[in-house]
């Protein structure tokens, strides 16, 4: 494909304009092939809104729960609300201008091109990048997102400046800049090549306005867009301090009662103390944040027991049983992307399930910590004489 065949409409993603700009622009080019920014995922799934048909979801709780599923599915049910919502005050369906270009592709017979990444793959590679501190800030973001009056939401044509879902994701610029490199500049790379792929002579590309700059930088500079294959990865070389540290707590605990014992020190009344904070704090933590209390049982007994592997976490374990007694069910997924305010959301099994989870691992971790100064260091003493 020539630079000079392509064409690209920069759009807002809940914008009625928008949406006429793009079937008029298609049906006046008649282009070969119609590109838009969607993945197989959420073009299906736009297909499957628009012939009115419910959304299945075949999923596993304990695959939302363990590892960095948790923030993949916040993370992702955030931004599906942000754009819902601002499209639902201004009376436009998000991906209104996508499904547009569609209808439009097949009324003159051309083709429609996926050039976007999956969603999820670029949701993980950003997570990946955060920090722990970066994480809590966007936490408190999304919670901070259902307190906003809907006066503070911005003219609907100044957001087509940027990109709707780039706006509501544009603060990761500030707070987390690697991490808005895969959420945003990732994705320029990515569908500069895709449209570069095409072969067809006459092209039409519809993606946000966010983008068009990126778009045109890198199709004007086709040299400096790496192989795909780097950007379809997730990155597992960097050095995960965090998970380093969080390991030094339970090896220590282990080392220090392990090297007490052998210098028979009593090590009774430091066992004793270790289950009670850890798994007290996570019996606490797991209650504060709405669990049931078989689920809060849960956490005690497994706490002491998870925090000295470094493969498992309390909260998954408390967080299965909570999902077992509240009948968590794939319905509970779907409505979890309807809700409309924090009080929704506490409505929402899922949601509840997934506080448990980040209640009773925070509670363990905080736990953790507390047994250094209170149970390690005085062993450690005990041993060396002090």
């Amino acid at each position: 494909m020539k630079r000079e065949c392509l064409k690209i409409i920069g759009t807002a993603h809940v914008s009625q304009k928008s949406v006429e700009e793009v079937r008029d622009t298609i049906l006046t080019e008649t282009p070969d092939v119609v590109a838009v920014e969607l993945d197989a995922g959420r073009y299906h799934r736009l297909l499957r809104e628009k012939m009115g048909i419910e959304e299945k979801n075949d999923f596993s709780i304990s695959d939302i729960i363990k590892g960095n599923n948790v923030g993949l599915f916040l993370v992702g049910g955030f931004l599906t609300y942000m754009q819902r919502k601002i499209g639902e005050d201004l009376g436009v369906k998000p991906g209104a201008e996508m499904l547009a270009a569609i209808e439009a592709a097949q009324e003159v017979g051309a083709k429609v091109a996926l050039i976007d990444r999956d969603i999820n793959l670029t949701l993980r590679r950003a997570l990946n990048q955060m920090s722990f501190i970066e994480k809590m800030k966007f936490a408190y973001g999304v919670l901070g997102s259902f307190f906003a009056k809907e006066e503070e939401l911005e003219d609907v044509e100044k957001l087509k400046e940027d990109d709707t879902l780039e706006e509501v994701m544009g603060y990761f610029k500030e707070m987390s800049p690697k991490a808005y490199h895969a959420l945003v500049n990732e994705r320029d790379l990515f569908m500069a090549q895709k449209l570069l792929e095409i072969e067809e002579d006459h092209v039409v590309a519809v993606v946000g306005a966010g983008h068009q700059p990126g778009l045109n930088h890198y199709l004007d500079h086709p040299q400096e867009i790496p192989p795909l294959s780097t950007l379809m990865t997730i990155e597992t070389s960097r050095i995960p301090w965090s998970k380093i540290i969080l390991f030094l707590i339970p090896a220590s605990v282990i080392v220090i009662f392990f090297l007490a014992f052998l210098n028979g020190i009593n090590i009774n009344s430091g066992i004793v103390e270790f289950i009670l904070l850890t798994g007290g704090l996570s019996f606490i933590g797991s209650l504060l944040s709405g669990s049931k209390l078989l689920s809060a049982v849960t956490a005690f007994l497994v706490a002491p027991i998870t925090i000295l592997h470094p493969l498992l976490a309390a909260g998954w374990f408390s967080g299965l049983v909570e999902a077992k007694l509240r009948k968590v069910n794939s319905q509970d997924l779907v409505d979890f992307t309807k809700c409309e305010s924090l009080g929704d959301m506490w409505k929402n099994k899922i949601f509840r399930v997934l506080l448990v989870v980040v209640g009773t691992n925070l509670g363990c971790m905080i736990g953790g910590f507390i047994t250094i100064p209170q149970v390690v260091l005085p062993l450690f003493g005990k041993i060396m004489g002090w």
